[in-house]
């Protein structure tokens, strides 16, 4: 097996409870809830809120893994799962430190 089928391999197949703890754990406020990761953010405003959404989605779209998204006003709810691996993945936490990342509000 090379490298990149390693990896593959790694972002497709799902984490055991243990390693989302652990993943956890290296993030600021996510939670672990219905088989998803989840985490809320409040911006100032309605505008910023959907600012920070085009964001996330624009990332989302590079990675080819889109989470579930919920705004209500000035707060973005996100919800990331990997579909086709029926559970968490390293992707979904590559994805949830870039939202991290992206949020500055």
């Amino acid at each position: 097996m090379v490298l990149i089928d390693f990896i593959k391999e790694d972002i497709i197949n799902p984490l055991d409870e243990n390693q989302i703890e652990i993943n956890l754990a290296e993030l600021n406020d996510w939670k672990y809830i219905d088989h998803s990761i989840v985490k809320s953010f409040k911006t100032n405003s309605f505008t910023e809120a959907i600012g920070f959404i085009v964001m996330i989605s624009i990332e989302a779209e590079k990675m080819n893994h889109h989470p579930v998204i919920i705004n209500t006003y000035n707060e973005v709810k996100i919800k990331l799962s990997t579909h086709d691996s029926s559970g968490i993945t390293s992707k979904d936490f590559l994805l949830a430190k870039k939202i991290d990342s992206l949020f500055s509000f």
